[in-house]
């Protein structure tokens, strides 16, 4: 794995008003890494996440993503970053293909480079006889496995996921992480957030946050180690215990 760091995060931190959502949080990111983010609702990965895709902008603190300083290159940061939300990442009352063409476009792709990503696309998530169909109605593993494929149209050097997996079955979910290493392998670094603690054990490292700050950090390997724990699942209970905030 490359030494090269595409994500670089220095005493970052997020107030909303008397609020402190993210609490002065350090850490960096490799290429090519898989980076689980995990925290208990209320523990501020989202608000942190949404600050490194150049959604919303830090209290105070330094970080740079995929090269670009964030305070001052917020919208070449959201060029060169995937983004894919549980909660919203297709338009589902437009086809596959329209989908396609749509992101491809938001991206800056050409015409040629779209109908090469989508040929690609559509042959390895196996959906070229469901091009012309609505998203909706798809069923929800291929919808989160699309959006993943869509969210890498462009090639981006970091790609973001916001619970990815959360609703499908254990056999997509399994070939969701199929598809996440696979773009590792190829220098892609994802950085993920998921509450099943199995998936965090899939993870190269992995960052806990409890109450705004990072708890946590290390390999699997290592932080079952550090707190005596038999899976990751252990890790997370004893940290979580110490939250004393349950919002945000």
């Amino acid at each position: 794995m490359s030494a090269e760091k595409v994500i670089s995060v220095k005493e970052l931190t997020k107030r909303f008003g008397d609020f402190t959502a993210v609490d002065n949080i350090t850490f960096d990111v490799k290429q090519g890494e898989i980076f689980g983010f995990l925290g208990a609702n209320g523990a501020g990965k989202t608000t942190a996440m949404r600050m490194l895709c150049g959604l919303s902008f830090p209290t105070s603190g330094e970080a740079s993503v995929a090269g670009f300083d964030l305070y001052k290159n917020a919208d070449a940061i959201k060029r060169n970053i995937g983004y894919m939300s549980q909660k919203f990442s297709l338009y589902e009352d437009l086809t596959v293909r329209e989908n396609i063409r749509f992101y491809g476009g938001i991206y800056g792709l050409t015409d040629r480079e779209i109908k090469e990503k989508s040929d690609e696309m559509l042959t390895q998530l196996k959906l070229g006889e469901q091009v012309n169909s609505l998203v909706k109605s798809l069923p929800l593993g291929w919808r989160q496995k699309m959006s993943f494929s869509v969210a890498m149209l462009h090639s981006p050097k970091i790609v973001f996921l916001d619970e990815p997996t959360g609703g499908v079955d254990p056999i997509t979910r399994r070939e969701f992480w199929t598809l996440i290493y696979e773009a590792a392998s190829r220098g892609t670094t994802v950085f993920v957030t998921t509450h099943y603690m199995d998936e965090a054990e899939y993870c190269d490292r992995v960052s806990i946050m409890v109450d705004g700050r990072v708890d946590a950090l290390g390999s699997p390997t290592e932080l079952k180690e550090q707190f005596s724990a038999k899976d990751m699942g252990g890790v997370f209970l004893q940290l979580a215990r110490k939250a004393t905030r349950s919002d945000g």
